[in-house]
């Protein structure tokens, strides 16, 4: 599917556009700001996606960057202090005027026990398989991307995630990432939720290109049915390793980074 042309792109934001200080303009970084690399650590937000970021904060009523990584990592990759981050799914939530992130509170006393259980896997075994571990602050995830031998490596984390679910923890598997995670229902439509009940916006759009988006995108849906929100747009970011419910379910695709990039760009006027 193309891009769209700029007129069909300024009709599908004007919702957002024609009232900014009543609009919400929510993201998620790895993938839709971020170009997806082998090593995680290795993720950027490209500086002029910054920017529009730091425009946008300035005009809309509420802008946030939404993420699987902890707060404080999103806000470092992103490098923008004016708008609001939602990290570990939802589970941690950092408003611009904030100097730390609240946690929820179900979610931060499982911390320790996550990471005393993935410790026990940081062994020469996954090391060989070139599987790194990540610490997401209450999560823990195991990349495999970039493995000389992915199958080997995902089968070895099949086993680690049985393990996990026994010992009563979640797991979450995500772009050739396995996530272990406290027991707690929490994910990034409920981050959405929260920021809708905290800023008086009636418009929100949701950029995201992965599995853990899609409640992004069933949040926004939700909330309009309940009539707190007006309209919404959500935005598909195409990817080969992303999932076609992403697509099917979008009110907009675009392709990688650079189309949502040109979305911002939109956004920004």
């Amino acid at each position: 599917m193309p891009a769209p042309p700029a007129e069909a792109l300024a009709e599908t934001l004007r919702p957002l556009t024609d009232a900014p200080q009543q609009a919400a303009v929510f993201c998620d970084v790895d993938g839709t700001l971020a170009p997806i690399v082998e090593r995680a650590e290795n993720a950027a937000v490209p500086e002029d996606t910054s920017r529009l970021l730091g425009r946008l904060g300035r005009r809309y009523g509420c802008v946030a960057c939404i993420s699987g990584r902890s707060v404080a990592e999103a806000r470092r990759m992103v490098a923008v202090g004016s708008i609001a981050y939602a990290g570990s799914h939802g589970a941690e939530l950092l408003e611009p005027s904030a100097t730390r992130a609240a946690i929820v509170p179900a979610f931060s006393t499982w911390t320790g026990r996550v990471h005393d259980f993935a410790a026990q896997y940081d062994v020469r075994e996954l090391r060989l398989l070139r599987i790194r571990l990540e610490d997401k602050g209450p999560i823990v995830a195991f990349h495999w991307r970039g493995a000389p031998d992915e199958d080997a490596a995902r089968t070895r984390l099949e086993g680690i995630a049985q393990e996990a679910e026994v010992a009563g923890f979640a797991i979450h598997w995500g772009r050739k990432v396995l996530e272990v995670r406290p027991p707690v229902p929490i994910d990034k439509g409920q981050a959405i939720r929260e920021l809708v009940s905290r800023h008086p916006v009636r418009a929100a759009l949701f950029g995201g290109d992965d599995v853990t988006d899609l409640d992004g995108f069933a949040a926004l849906v939700t909330l309009r049915e309940e009539g707190r929100l007006e309209s919404i747009v959500r935005v598909g970011v195409r990817s080969e390793e992303g999932p076609r419910e992403i697509h099917e379910q979008a009110d907009l695709v675009v392709d990688g980074t650079s189309g949502f990039a040109e979305v911002l760009t939109a956004l920004a006027g």
